[in-house]
């Protein structure tokens, strides 16, 4: 049980959890969020305005003689650090006072205004079983309880060898079983999940059943999704450095996620062999995802070379330039790191078969041990390497989350310089051990200007974008235009150019288009169409075949192969006189599908305005996709499109209608090709739809990686 009661000497102790600790925390979590999660949280937590302690409420009338609960607030210059005591047999020391302790910054003593001490056994405060977290809501509320330990994992395949991960998994499934509380939020993460997917959760299951698929995939470059097809013609070198700056990246926006969760103490596990930015020569293929060539598998073929010498040089100081960009992130955010290393009692980096000397192989071995090293003790961890039992490692990080005291103090300096500043902490009992963060990095004027600056607007949703570009075809004043994009020949994209004049408004003078001028060019200039599509006309024609007339259709329509990127379409348009009524400039990124592992063409849209016409459009290949988005209730439509993936994946393809706040009303059948077509289909009817603003969801995925397109549209009476 966990609560917070009130100590001697302003000490203020976490022992169990009021009944009305969460209605508290609810109505205190938005001001809260608002003043700390912008700001940089280290080891260290600033803030702006107030802040609230964490404690039980005291009842309405103070008895006589007991002194008053101390008030922790923050400031611009206020910092706050936790310190994690323990005696000769690693047991936590919980009778400390705030005389207790001596910080010094930059050298400089400082005063210690108000202490916090944190003990979590992890058992529940009540019988009622852990909140499940259903919403993001949910998640930030239960993060900010003081009797809720966070961890994540890390689960770095890029550095870790597929024999290694495979060994790991156990301990780290007992791990979790056996050692943590029901009541602790855990997530997991790999170094191409997204942020976005990232959530703190109680269902532990759910995070075993991620580790249990894990497969390090160290030094293997055979590329499995499109963003590493991006690269797979790279050499062995490029790769490992992408893979490096993939890692670390992931790993520190991982922290800030953290951070932004609370203030107090939170633990990465990492699961790494460790980084370097060298590849040993026997290793050093000029194409990556190729076969290593066994000339190269020669253990002296760098022995006694000076340039080798100089290459591991600035690799350690590249490689370490990167380590602290993470130690920057975990200081600001409060997050240690936990680096366990999979080899266990390691003797050599590599097998016998590679090739690498003796020499080079306990270098590799020993640097990148190092750097898990570094990571765990400069991030107030513990390095869990060396050990074929990583079990009290782990626990160790249990205990370290589970007793620690939050001190904080009013920096004499009032720095605002944007630098580190380096924290000592001192108890004044002889034979204790402390640990506590290094230092922590100062806000700069930037960043205070940052900080009291109006929050940006949120970017709009998927959904919000597709229901803007139908509120913009509306708004259109002399043509509307639809511009597709679908897989090309030899590795370009084909793009669809449609155009047909604006609706007649009543009261509104008719416009006379004739044609549109249309360039179609790169953003380094190169001309990729130039001509002029005209309106639609009907001629007739003598056909030098027969005697009879016949009628010849021009289509405002054309199509073009451009190379994936940047285009940039030059509109000039053309009244029937002559004169250009009007010019206009639109600019659209286009995708590459050759590199994309699940891509979705843009979809066609046709109207029919009976079952024949359904049945016409169905039969047709030419037919001219529909510009508009606005149709009647007895329209039909039929939406066309296509899917592409890497290999031989087939894409599983599926449909639905939305209204217009993204929740789906239906689900949606979906045609397959016919033999030897290429386009998927969909008909919709419009009949059973009330006036308003709809939008088809089109998804495809292969495995976990689903693409998603929006229709949005508008029915009218």
């Amino acid at each position: 049980m966990l609560s917070l009661k009130r100590g001697r000497h302003g000490r203020a102790v976490v022992q169990g959890s009021s009944s009305s600790y969460l209605a508290r925390r609810m109505n205190q979590l938005m001001s809260r969020i608002l003043s700390f999660s912008l700001c940089f949280v280290v080891s260290v937590h600033f803030g702006i305005g107030e802040a609230h302690q964490i404690q039980t409420p005291p009842p309405e009338q103070t008895q006589e003689g007991q002194p008053e609960q101390p008030v922790f607030r923050t400031g611009i210059n206020f910092v706050r650090v936790d310190v994690i005591v323990t005696d000769d047999d690693d047991n936590p020391v919980t009778d400390l006072t705030i005389e207790d302790f001596e910080v010094f910054e930059d050298g400089d003593l400082q005063t210690v205004e108000t202490l916090q001490f944190f003990e979590i056994s992890g058992t529940q405060s009540s019988s009622e079983p852990p909140r499940e977290i259903r919403s993001v809501y949910d998640e930030e509320v239960e993060a900010n309880r003081p009797d809720v330990r966070l961890f994540a994992f890390f689960m770095d395949d890029y550095h870790v060898r597929r024999g290694a991960g495979l060994r790991i998994i156990e301990p780290l499934v007992n791990f979790i079983r056996n050692d943590l509380s029901p009541s602790d939020l855990i997530a997991v993460m790999y170094p191409l999940t997204p942020l976005t997917d990232v959530r703190m959760t109680r269902n532990h299951e759910a995070i075993i059943d991620a580790i249990e698929k894990f497969r390090g995939r160290k030094y293997d470059h055979e590329p499995r999704n499109g963003f590493e097809f991006r690269y797979a013609s790279a050499s062995a070198e490029t790769v490992e450095r992408i893979r490096n700056e993939v890692s670390l990246t992931a790993l520190r926006a991982l922290m800030t996620r953290l951070g932004g969760l609370r203030e107090g103490r939170k633990s990465v596990i990492l699961v790494s062999e460790g980084y370097t930015n060298i590849v040993p020569p026997q290793l050093r293929n000029p194409i990556a995802s190729e076969f290593d060539d066994p000339r190269q598998r020669n253990p002296f073929i760098s022995s006694g070379d000076p340039r080798e010498s100089a290459r591991r040089m600035m690799a350690d100081v590249s490689i370490r330039s990167d380590l602290e960009r993470v130690f920057d992130t975990a200081n600001r955010n409060n997050t240690s790191i936990y680096a366990l290393d999979p080899r266990g009692l390691a003797s050599f980096e590599f097998d016998i078969d590679s090739g690498v000397g003796l020499t080079d192989d306990s270098n590799m071995l020993q640097s990148t041990m190092a750097t898990l090293r570094d990571l765990a003790e400069t991030t107030d961890g513990r390095a869990i390497v060396n050990r074929n039992d990583p079990t009290d490692g782990l626990r160790q990080a249990v205990r370290d989350s589970s007793a620690y005291y939050l001190l904080g103090y009013t920096s004499n300096d009032t720095p605002t310089d944007g630098r580190f500043h380096e924290i000592r902490v001192r108890v004044k009992r002889r034979g204790l051990d402390v640990r506590a963060r290094k230092g922590y990095w100062a806000l700069s004027q930037e960043d205070l200007e940052r900080l009291e600056a109006p929050a940006p607007a949120a970017a709009p949703s998927d959904v919000d974008l597709a229901l803007r570009v139908l509120e913009a075809r509306r708004n259109a004043t002399q043509i509307q235009t639809w511009i597709g994009a679908a897989k090309g020949n030899n590795g370009l994209s084909r793009m669809t150019f449609v155009w047909r004049p604006i609706p007649r408004v009543p009261g509104r003078a008719p416009v006379d288009v004739s044609g549109v001028e249309v360039v179609a060019r790169d953003e380094g200039g190169t001309v990729f169409f130039e001509g002029l599509v005209p309106a639609e006309t009907t001629i007739a024609s003598q056909s030098d075949l027969s005697p009879s007339k016949e009628k010849q259709v021009h289509l405002p329509i054309v199509a073009f192969d451009v190379e994936p990127g940047l285009l940039r379409l030059d509109l000039s348009i053309q009244g029937a006189d002559g004169r250009v009524l009007d010019n206009d400039v639109q600019t659209f990124t286009v995708p590459d599908f050759t590199e994309m592992a699940i891509a979705l063409s843009s979809a066609m849209v046709f109207r029919a305005s009976n079952a024949y016409e359904m049945r016409q459009l169905r039969t047709q290949s030419g037919a001219v996709p529909e510009i508009g988005r606005e149709f009647r209730r007895g329209d039909q439509l039929l939406i066309r499109f296509e899917t592409y993936a890497l290999g031989e994946a087939s894409p599983s393809v599926e449909a639905a209608l939305l209204n217009r706040a993204g929740d789906v009303m239906a689900k949606l059948p979906v045609v397959l090709p016919s033999a030897g077509g290429d386009f998927y289909e969909l008909g919709l009817p419009l009949a059973n739809l009330a006036p308003g603003e709809y939008l088809v969801e089109l998804t495809a995925s292969v495995g976990l990686e689903p693409v998603r397109q929006l229709i949005a549209f508008r029915v009218t009476s």
